[in-house]
């Protein structure tokens, strides 16, 4: 279902938007007036960890940054705040849609309540939620995808790469989303090396203890992992993936990455060369999209997925010794064919 809807505001970004999103998480606003069209467009509102996370959140940018220079408007990303309630996310979507923003997109499952709250006031603005398919409105686009597609690839990659026949997992938050990472992973370290064995961790139980904002507790737990033989440590963690990177580069074994290619993150450059593959779902994508259809005056709307087949979700080939790496390779292929083929059903709990 398809909403024909455009909020078009002339002018650039006010003083009053930023006094109005001061009291729930810093903003910063793009394009400056003499660049743009005059009228603003996407906004978004990013998750635990914020802008610089080198993962997910720095994704979402990419999104808006490729939206800003194709569509030439003004665009605003918004930092959450630690301890924020859902009635804070609201009220920081809300002021977005206020000044007219659209469309206006949450950076994670946290943003629920907050965008379908938002939504029922704004109806005329298109809202955006990734990871989370719970909200039925006909403005809001569910942007979700099948982490546990790519993550299956990665489980490949990992029973492929390693010489201990020992690998990890470490999971942010014991959640249902992470969930999916890690069983798509464990199954395709056991259809490709059933004796392979698979150590699973998970940092915290909620967002709010830091499961996906602390890399001293992704090193802490990747440490622990690779003390038990794991010579390849996957990690679905957000900003705390990048301490399991450290970890990993800091005693000679694999890590793998998620969400962006974080072989080509500047602040992880150090560490890329123990990065051996990313699983990456395609949020800068879905974020663009989700603008572009706004632009183009035919909002999406729905669950909107990505996934093997569409190409959204997918392992980085950047490290030239897994590029390099024939067995790898073919195994990962074969992998994906068969997802892609409905031969192989991944597991998502």
């Amino acid at each position: 279902m398809r909403r024909i809807s455009r909020i078009t505001v002339a002018g650039a970004a006010t003083a009053s938007l930023a006094l109005a999103l001061s009291a729930c998480g810093g903003t910063s606003t793009s394009a400056d007036s003499s660049e743009s069209k005059g009228n603003l467009g996407l906004a978004i509102a990013y998750d635990v960890g914020g802008k610089g996370d080198q993962s997910f959140n720095d994704a979402a940018y990419a999104g808006l940054e490729q939206a800003k220079k194709e569509f030439g408007y003004d665009t605003a990303d918004i930092e959450p705040t630690e301890g924020e309630t859902d009635a804070d996310k609201q009220q920081r979507l809300e002021s977005l849609a206020k000044q007219g923003y659209n469309p206006v997109i949450g950076i994670g499952y946290s943003y629920a309540t907050a965008v379908k709250g938002a939504a029922e006031k704004f109806p005329d603005t298109t809202f955006g939620i990734v990871d989370d398919s719970t909200i039925e409105a006909k403005n809001v686009a569910d942007l979700v995808f099948s982490e546990e597609e790519a993550s299956y690839l990665a489980g490949v990659a990992a029973a492929k790469a390693t010489k201990t026949d020992t690998v990890g997992f470490v999971g942010g938050v014991d959640i249902p989303l992470i969930h999916k990472f890690q069983a798509g992973f464990e199954q395709g370290v056991k259809d490709t090396d059933p004796k392979v064995k698979v150590l699973s961790q998970y940092l915290t139980q909620t967002a709010e203890e830091g499961g996906f904002s602390s890399p001293d507790k992704g090193k802490s737990a990747a440490e622990g992992q690779i003390e038990k033989k794991a010579d390849v440590v996957y990690a679905a963690a957000g900003l705390s993936g990048q301490g399991v990177i450290e970890a990993a580069a800091a005693n000679k074994v694999w890590a793998i990455g998620v969400d962006s290619d974080q072989y080509k993150q500047e602040a992880l450059a150090k560490y890329k060369d123990s990065i051996l593959t990313s699983a990456m779902k395609d949020v800068a994508k879905a974020v663009y999209n989700l603008a572009k259809s706004v632009e183009d005056g035919k909002p999406e709307t729905g669950i909107v997925r990505g996934d093997l087949k569409s190409g959204e979700v997918s392992l980085s080939n950047s490290n030239p010794k897994f590029a390099g790496d024939a067995a790898i390779q073919k195994a990962v292929e074969t992998a994906k064919e068969k997802i892609i083929s409905g031969d192989i059903k991944v597991k998502s709990s």
